[in-house]
C-alpha cells in the first residue's frame, strides 16, 4: 500500500484521514478534551496538545502532531508502527509503503505504580497481557513483569527520597536556592510480537536534580509458549559466533554512522542485553557507556538472518 505523506525537518508525517480512509484504523475527535482517539489491530491511542500520545493506556513520547489547512497530521513511523506495521519510504516519489504485520495473538493494557509527595513524584507503568493461547504463559509472563516493576519502584523511590531529602537540606542552607522536584519514571515499549515471541523493553528515567536526569534499559524477550525469558544466544539460534556477528555488524554501523566513542568498541559480552524489532535484533549503547550523553542510547540492529 502506498500513501501521500508530509516531511517535516526531516520526518514523514501523515493525515489522520490517511489513517482512517486506507488503513481502517478508526479515529474520532473530542472537541472538549481536544483528544483524537485512533483505534485499531487491538490498540487504543490517545494523542493531545496537553498530554501527547498514550498507547494503550501509556504514555509514549514522539514528535508532536501539527494541524494543517484543518487537517491534523501525526508522526507516520511512530503511529504506524505502533499500531503493528512494517514502514517503506520511496524518496524520489515520496511515497511510503506500508504493510501489516503478522503479530501474535494477545493484547495490553497498561498498569502503573504511583507515589507522590512534596517536590517528588514516581511513576511507573508496565505492561498486563491478556488474550494468549496459552494461560499459564501468560500468567508466568505478567508475573514476572510485575515483580520487575514493583523492585524497580521500589529502589527508584529510595534514590529520589534521599535525593529530595538532600536538596531539601541543601535549600535551607542556601537561602535563595531552589532545586526543581525530583522524578522517576518507568515507561515501557512493545518492540516485537512477532513468531511467537514478545520483545519489549522498560526505560527508567532518573532525575535528582542538576542539568538533566538519566535513562536505564531493560529489555525483555519472551517464548510465548513457555513463558519463559530468553537469552541472547536463544535469540541468536544457538549460533557459535553469535558475538563475533554481531560486534562485526557493530563495527561496520559505528563507521558509517561517524559515531565519536569515549572509548573503543571492542566486543560485546555474552550475555548483553538486547531486543527485537521486526526482522531484527537489537544491542544498544548506554547512556555515557560509549557515546557521550547527547548521543543518547545508540542502536545497532543486525538482521536475525545473520545468524542463519
Amino acid at each position: 500500500m502506498y500513501l501521500p505523506a508530509a516531511i517535516v525537518e526531516g520526518e514523514s508525517y501523515i493525515g489522520l484521514r490517511s489513517l482512517n480512509d486506507r488503513l481502517g484504523i478508526g479515529t474520532s475527535w473530542d472537541p472538549k478534551t481536544r483528544e483524537t482517539t485512533l483505534t485499531g489491530r487491538g490498540r487504543t491511542m490517545q494523542l493531545s496538545p496537553a498530554s501527547g500520545y498514550r498507547l494503550n493506556g501509556e504514555r509514549l513520547y514522539a514528535s508532536p502532531a501539527y494541524v494543517q489547512a484543518g487537517s491534523t497530521f501525526v508522526p507516520l513511523r511512530f503511529v504506524l508502527e505502533s499500531f503493528g506495521y512494517r514502514i517503506g519510504y520511496d524518496a524520489p516519489t515520496k511515497t511510503v509503503s506500508i504493510a501489516p504485520i503478522a503479530e501474535n495473538k494477545l493484547t495490553w493494557q497498561s498498569e502503573q505504580i504511583t507515589h507522590e509527595a512534596s517536590k517528588l513524584s514516581l511513576t511507573v507503568s508496565y505492561p498486563v497481557l491478556s488474550g494468549m493461547e496459552n494461560e499459564e504463559a501468560q500468567a508466568k509472563i505478567n508475573a514476572k513483569l510485575k515483580s520487575e516493576a514493583e523492585r524497580y519502584a521500589a529502589t527508584g523511590r529510595q534514590t529520589i527520597e534521599k535525593a529530595a531529602k538532600d536538596n531539601a537540606d541543601a535549600e535551607k542552607s542556601n537561602p535563595g536556592m531552589e532545586i526543581p522536584p525530583v522524578a522517576f519514571e518507568g515507561i515501557y515499549t512493545i518492540a516485537n510480537n512477532e513468531a511467537g515471541l514478545l520483545s519489549l523493553y522498560m526505560d527508567y528515567y532518573v532525575y535528582t536534580g542538576g542539568a538533566h536526569g538519566g535513562t536505564q534499559r531493560v529489555p525483555y524477550t519472551f517464548d510465548l509458549k513457555t513463558g519463559d525469558l530468553l537469552s541472547l544466544k536463544d535469540v541468536a539460534g544457538g549460533s557459535a559466533d553469535y558475538v563475533s556477528i554481531i560486534n562485526r555488524a557493530i563495527q561496520t554501523q559505528i563507521k558509517e554512522r561517524k559515531l565519536d566513542l569515549l572509548t573503543p568498541f571492542k566486543s560485546i559480552e555474552a550475555d548483553r542485553p538486547f531486543f527485537l524489532r521486526h526482522g531484527v535484533l537489537v544491542i544498544y549503547f548506554e547512556q555515557y557507556e560509549y557515546t557521550p550523553y547527547a548521543a543518547g542510547m545508540p542502536e545497532f540492529a543486525v538482521p536475525l538472518s545473520a545468524f542463519e
